[in-house]
């Protein structure tokens, strides 16, 4: 029998075949394979011992958040406590976009600022280059983005994941944290991933994270993820431009116009400097 892994505890795999769920464990062969069945996988399982016997092709994976078969990823973005952090949601979108997942941004905790100016510059060009961005009022809208899709919801920890899902539907009652005021970052409050059925689509909880890597990107991959640098860099001297120390560079002489914002530019190049030179 066929189903898909919605949930994963303890090595307890949650499947969930033709309504019916499933809890199983896995055969050795994986473990020898070095490869473990992910939320979001399409298995085959022995319903009579309760164990997942193969897994089908996966179409893309994550591996923070560990998910797999992913239409779209809404990343949540705080304005405030904690603070905004433009390196963390390029970095996002760089992993996301790599992995031929959709992204969706979603700024939470707007209603918090005091002053919107800065933000709406931001959340604007964002929206400019050709991102989907929501601000987290915007639950009718977002929840149209929902059906007939597996979305994961993630972002750094404290950005309100659970509340929002909460927010999406009434019944889930999931449990918030408080931000640490000493430390500027959420306490974790989901502590696993699981596929919750909402508006007629599959939307994973996933755990927060604090750091993200670019595992098994390089620096032509970072380049390329940078949406607004992909689409301009014809207009560069060198075809292998880096948008660094070249001459004729087309995307520094936006940066310096001002039409690409220069905060993308620097994290850009912080991303490309932590990227070790391939030897040969």
């Amino acid at each position: 029998m066929t189903g898909r892994v919605i949930k994963l505890i303890s090595n307890k795999w949650t499947v969930l075949v033709e309504g019916h769920f499933y809890e199983c464990s896995s055969i050795g062969k994986f473990k020898y394979l070095k490869i473990s069945p992910l939320v979001g996988d399409i298995v085959e399982i022995d319903k009579e011992n309760n164990v997942i016997k193969n897994i089908m092709p996966r179409k893309n994976e994550l591996v923070r958040p560990p998910i797999a078969n992913v239409d779209q990823a809404i990343i949540l973005v705080s304005c405030r406590e904690p603070n905004f952090s433009s390196n963390l949601l390029d970095k996002m979108l760089v992993v996301i976009e790599y992995n031929n997942i959709k992204p969706i941004i979603c700024f939470t905790k707007y209603d918090l600022l005091d002053d919107t100016s800065e933000m709406d510059e931001i959340i604007n060009y964002y929206r400019t280059i050709g991102y989907t961005v929501y601000i987290n009022k915007e639950i009718s809208d977002i929840k149209n983005l929902l059906k007939d899709k597996i979305s994961v919801l993630t972002g750094q920890t404290g950005v309100g994941k659970s509340s929002l899902l909460n927010s999406l539907k009434e019944d889930l009652n999931l449990a918030t944290g408080e931000i640490s005021k000493a430390l500027g970052r959420g306490r974790h409050t989901t502590r696993h991933v699981e596929l919750l059925d909402i508006d007629g689509g599959l939307v994973a909880d996933t755990p927060g994270f604090s750091s993200l890597d670019f595992i098994g990107m390089d620096k032509k991959d970072i380049k390329d993820n940078f949406i607004e640098f992909y689409e301009n860099e014809d207009n560069c001297k060198y075809q292998d431009c880096l948008h660094i120390k070249e001459d004729g560079c087309y995307i520094k002489k936006l940066v310096s116009e001002g039409k690409i914002r220069n905060t993308r530019y620097e994290n850009y190049k912080k991303f490309i400097d932590s990227i070790p030179d391939k030897k040969w």
